[in-house]
């Protein structure tokens, strides 16, 4: 379909009346999917020329994307299973749902501590390998508790690496436990240092952090500057006997010198949420089943925040909390609205101003933001905008997509 015909098809789908049509790849928590009106939206598995597509693990990269689809949200925080290169060259949003599931990777954190202050992982199969009768086992089990002896928390020190929403509510645990916390964070927000424990100790760089801590848990996203962001070096500056705790992404943790220090014995334990063969059955690793937003209430959470961000977009054009594209957020003043992606070049929103005001429409409001190459406006005008203007607008250089969001609330 080319970029016209694209247009068209935008103004006229979104003008008509038509109810949205929503992709659902994955389950989706009911809690969220119940937040759509069944007189504008269908949401199934299975829709012809879907607006929007929901996701949470499914593998996008080899899928055929419609033509019709104008933004992917993520029930979840990661959007490594999306294409999101792709969509932004389609001027589509990709929305996720950081902090949705918070509150669930903390506490598999703090689990993930305790077991491995307690052995825990290596006294329950202890135990299931014991035999014989009641009067054997206890015999067993009091010769052989001796080995699992482990320590207390109050007064260990927890290094906390990203000290966004899950970090912050991981550092509060730990403190509220009896843990002295580390924290580093370069790029920390200012909504995030207003939350973070006014007893956390600021690193000023990781190798600070590591050399100090009995604990070491990672919540950064992974990227190339992430990718064995815990490597050799920084694991031999940590103390004998530490523990490293992975609930981030499995990248972020260079495997081969975990393991080089798990046998050497300077690693106590590495408890992490991305088991794969080389991990499995290797003394001193503590792999889950990736289990970090494996609650109901978290699936409920991040089903009812992307349910909200993709309506918000569809019907307003707003975007929050996505992945490729500027935070936009502009209250309705009038009924009709116009929601432009486009490149970050210069002298856009000129053009778009020039071909709103030739035909005559006065511009109520308008907000523009970039966010590194993508750039995406709103403008509420106040009267109906025709088909020509929409199309004199796709027609500037480096416009990728034209929404038309005529609302009758407004």
């Amino acid at each position: 379909m080319s970029s016209e015909t694209m247009a068209e098809e935008n103004v006229r789908a979104e003008t008509d009346g038509k109810q949205f049509q929503i992709l659902t790849l994955n389950n989706i928590s009911r809690q969220g999917l119940r937040r759509l009106s069944d007189e504008q939206f269908q949401a199934a598995p299975k829709v012809d020329d879907p607006d929007a597509i929901l996701v949470r693990s499914h593998d996008m990269h080899s899928m055929d994307i419609p033509d019709s689809v104008k933004v992917v949200g993520r029930a979840g925080a990661g959007t490594n299973n999306i294409p999101v290169a792709r969509m932004s060259e389609r001027g589509v949003p990709v929305f996720n749902t950081p902090g949705a599931n918070a509150n669930a990777v903390k506490e598999l954190v703090i689990a993930g501590i305790l077991m491995a202050a307690r052995n825990l992982a290596d006294a329950i199969r202890f135990v299931n390998d014991v035999t014989g009768s009641d009067e054997e086992i206890n015999r067993q089990v009091e010769a052989g508790k001796k080995s699992f002896a482990g320590f207390e928390l109050p007064n260990r020190t927890l290094g906390v690496i990203g000290l966004g929403k899950i970090g912050s509510l991981v550092a509060d645990a730990a403190i509220k436990l009896g843990m002295k916390v580390l924290g580093y964070d370069p790029n920390i927000t200012v909504d995030a240092a207003w939350s973070l424990p006014s007893q956390v100790r600021k690193s000023h760089t990781i190798e600070d952090l590591v050399r100090g801590s009995d604990f070491l848990t990672v919540h950064v996203p992974l990227l190339d500057a992430t990718r064995n962001l815990i490597n050799a070096q920084r694991l031999s500056l940590m103390k004998r006997g530490s523990v490293v705790l992975n609930f981030a992404r499995d990248g972020v943790v260079d495997t081969d010198a975990v393991l080089a220090s798990l046998e050497d014995g300077h690693l106590k334990y590495y408890v992490c949420d991305f088991p794969h063969r080389r991990l499995l059955n290797v003394s001193g690793v503590i792999a889950l089943p990736h289990l970090g937003a494996s609650t109901r209430e978290a699936e409920d959470n991040c089903a009812v925040m992307v349910v909200d961000q993709v309506r918000d977009y569809l019907e307003h054009g707003n975007i929050r909390h996505s992945v490729n594209f500027p935070e936009v957020v502009m209250s309705r003043e009038s009924r009709y609205r116009l929601g432009i992606a486009n490149s970050n070049v210069p002298n856009m929103v000129s053009q778009i101003s020039t071909a709103v005001a030739e035909a005559g429409l006065n511009i109520h409001n308008m907000i523009n933001k970039s966010r590194h190459d993508m750039a995406y406006t709103l403008v509420d005008v106040d009267s109906p905008v025709p088909g020509s203007v929409i199309d004199a607008i796709h027609e500037i250089e480096g416009v990728l997509t034209v929404r038309y969001l005529p609302h009758e609330g407004s």
